[in-house]
């Protein structure tokens, strides 16, 4: 997930630096969504990891 999540960063980046400022927004978005979520389901992973071991 976190490869999509810089794959969407690189695009809006390229777009930004093309001139498509709203291709670049669009993705822009999407990768803060999926770094989001990304983060969410690290921390539930490690909050579950932690909580088996015990």
């Amino acid at each position: 997930m976190l490869n999509l999540t810089l794959t969407f960063l690189v695009v809006a980046l390229i777009a930004t630096f093309l001139g498509f400022s709203g291709i670049a927004a669009s993705a822009a978005v999407i990768a803060k969504i999926l770094f989001y979520i990304f983060i969410v389901c690290f921390m539930l992973s490690v909050l579950l990891g932690l909580t088996k071991r015990v």
